[in-house]
């Protein structure tokens, strides 16, 4: 199934530095299963995050998402996969404020067709929905970070992805929203049966995830 993780013999070595900044044996996730990954500032959880997602390349090793290998993929056939089989949540959401919430959430879909279908425009609407977004004409501009999060959440999800990965995805909000939003991505992954694999800091978080580890000194444990 493409939602399920197996990775072996896993590097990453900067140029110049005697040690890997991680080195990661195995780790295997079941399809539709969460994963919550913890550590401290510096320990490469985001570096991690985009190996896993096919953004950065790993020194050695192997990620396999289903049967695809995406570290012996080049750069455009790692966007196709990203594009239909990867729901990403940025920190800083990656929303381009010039631009309404509804076409926010439809950017992916700009790859394409100039003019996404109306059924995938129709989703976009139920997304946002219920994200608790109905004015769906609002300039990014303007939303509150809490907003901005819900917004990603959505276009995160418009293609229904099998995998969803967050990075942070309740950092620098209060702890009301946290809980929210937190319970907001789990329900959303949950219902399409999605693989969920969620960078992050927060205890309350992690405590709902199906399994946690901890990246420190290069190790996952």
């Amino acid at each position: 199934m493409s939602g399920a993780l197996q990775v072996r013999d896993l590097s990453l070595r900067f140029s110049g530095q005697q040690h890997a900044l991680f080195e990661i044996p195995t780790l295997e996730v079941r399809p539709g299963s969460s994963l919550g990954i913890r550590g401290p500032s510096g320990a490469g959880k985001t570096t991690l995050f985009h190996c896993l997602a096919g953004i950065a390349q790993p020194s050695a090793g192997q990620i396999r998402w289903g049967d695809t290998d995406i570290c012996n993929k080049d750069a455009q056939a790692l966007d196709r996969w990203r594009h239909r089989q990867v729901g990403l949540i940025f920190q800083d959401f990656h929303l381009i404020d010039g631009l309404s919430v509804l076409d926010n959430v439809l950017l992916p879909a700009h790859f394409d067709a100039w003019r996404p279908a109306a059924q995938l425009r129709q989703r976009a609407r139920e997304l946002l929905a219920e994200v608790g977004i109905t004015a769906f004409d609002r300039m990014a501009a303007v939303l509150s970070r809490g907003e901005r999060q819900r917004v990603a959440f959505a276009r995160a999800l418009l293609f229904q992805p099998a995998i969803v990965m967050a990075d942070e995805p309740t950092a620098s909000l209060d702890p009301d929203h946290r809980s929210r939003v937190g319970d907001l991505l789990l329900a959303l992954a949950r219902a399409q049966g999605a693989t969920l694999i969620v960078i992050s800091h927060e205890h309350e978080l992690l405590s709902r995830m199906d399994r946690n580890m901890t990246l420190q000194d290069g190790r996952l444990i």
